[in-house]
This record gives structure tokens, C-alpha cells and sequence, in this order.
């Protein structure tokens, strides 16, 4: 089917590979499992030990850089993203079912699972709890793209230096705060955003706690650790706080 059309829950549904397919939100995962277990495998193999704040920041490293994926989705289909908007409301009219958890159920072959076509439908739904996402006018929309494109080469640098040592202490630390507070802050302003423009008048109670304050909770908790894991490693010149 062309990727245009927007008659079905996906344009990359085949039913002739159900076999080579998996759940859109079971892949997700995998790919947040399989890269936080090669922070957290490796630092067991190559010392030998487990430290609770390296394993966190590993998985919060790991599931920054599927963002990352995404946001530059955001960018490249944004045209595409606010058709799909369109869609998705219809869809749930109709239906009653809500499109972000159709969406991650939505079985999709593996040949398709790098499509930034696919993952576009991850803003296109989430456009139905917060319709900022279908405009490129709005902050919440432009913030996300800038994370997608500024924030993947300090992370990876991070998880490398957090996992093997191999930066000197401060040189992270320096670099931990310039990233750390920069998610703070803008999930801070996104959220603050969403409420002065009242968007959640337009969902429902669960529905705010679930997808905008759960969902982005961890943009917010997971930077302050890394905050003080900074500050600890500029102030202690080793890496120490992560148990080394």
C-alpha cells in the first residue's frame, strides 16, 4: 500500500509477513534491552561488578538514543506526521481504542523496523494526548527535533565513559552537566507548556497521568541523578559516584 494512503492502521502492514514481524513496541524494547545490556554486560565482563547508578543511567542512555531516532523522525515526516494526526482521530472515533497502544501492538515486518516512516506514527499518536506534536509551530515539536540531533553524540560519549573509564573524570563531568541540565530544562519547559496552554482539558484525567506526566517523568528524574553523578565526578576527580 503507499505510504500516503492513511486507510489502515499502518501502510507497512502485510499480511503475508506476519511471520517476519513482530509488535512495533516489542521492538522498541529489545532495542532499549539489547543497548542498555551492552553498558551494563560490559562493565560486568571488564571489571567484574554491578553499580545500581551506572545500570540506570545505561538505561536511560540507551532509551535517550531510541528517542533520538525518533525525534529525527519528527523532522523528516513531519508533513507525513500531520496527515497520520488526522488519521489516528478518525480512527479512535470510530473504534473507541486508543491509537498509542494500537500503534505498539501493530505487528510490523522486520525489514520495516528502521522506517522513519513507521515511527512516525509514534508522534502522529501521541498527537491525540498532545496536538503540539502535529504542529511545527509549537515548542514542544521543535525541542524534541533539537534533542534528536544535539544530544545522541554526548550520550554515547557518556555511556562509553561511564561504562569502560575512559575520559578523564572531570572532562565527563563537564559534559554531564551541559547534557543533563539541557534535558532537565526542556522537559521542564515542555511540561510547563502543555499546562499553561490547558492542552489537558482535552484528555482525560488517566490519560494525563499516563502519557504526558509518566511518559516524560523520567526525562526529568533520570538528568537530575546524572546531574549529581556530574558534580560528584568535577568535585571528586575520579568515578568514584559510579562505584569505580
Amino acid at each position: 500500500m503507499p505510504e500516503h494512503r492513511t486507510d489502515r492502521a499502518h501502510p507497512e502492514r502485510d499480511a503475508r509477513l506476519t511471520r517476519l514481524s513482530m509488535p512495533a513496541g516489542l521492538f522498541a524494547v529489545l532495542v532499549v534491552a539489547l543497548l542498555a545490556s551492552a553498558g551494563v554486560g560490559g562493565r560486568c565482563y571488564v571489571r567484574g561488578d554491578f553499580d545500581v547508578i551506572h545500570a540506570v543511567l545505561s538505561l536511560f542512555f540507551s532509551t535517550n538514543l531510541l528517542i533520538c531516532y525518533w525525534e529525527a523522525c519528527l523532522f523528516l515526516k513531519r508533513d507525513y506526521i500531520e496527515t497520520r494526526a488526522g488519521y489516528w482521530r478518525e480512527r479512535r472515533d470510530e473504534t473507541g481504542k486508543t491509537p498509542a497502544l494500537e500503534f505498539l501492538l501493530t505487528r510490523v515486518p522486520l525489514t520495516k523496523t528502521l522506517s522513519p516512516t513507521l515511527w512516525a506514527d509514534v508522534w502522529a499518536t501521541y498527537a491525540q494526548f498532545d496536538d503540539s506534536y502535529a504542529d511545527r509551530r509549537t515548542y514542544g515539536f521543535n525541542v524534541d527535533i533539537a534533542n534528536g540531533f544535539a544530544t545522541p553524540l554526548p550520550t554515547l560519549i557518556l555511556y562509553a565513559a561511564y561504562t569502560f573509564d575512559i575520559l578523564p573524570a572531570l572532562a565527563s563531568g563537564i559534559i554531564g552537566v551541559m547534557l543533563f541540565w539541557q534535558l532537565t530544562y526542556m522537559t521542564s519547559v515542555y511540561l510547563v507548556s502543555f499546562f499553561v496552554a490547558d492542552r489537558q482539558a482535552r484528555i482525560s484525567r488517566g490519560e494525563m497521568y499516563i502519557y504526558i506526566l509518566a511518559m516524560n517523568s523520567p526525562w526529568i528524574l533520570c538528568p537530575l541523578l546524572g546531574l549529581y553523578v556530574s558534580v560528584r565526578l568535577i568535585l571528586d576527580g575520579d568515578y568514584s559516584v559510579l562505584g569505580y
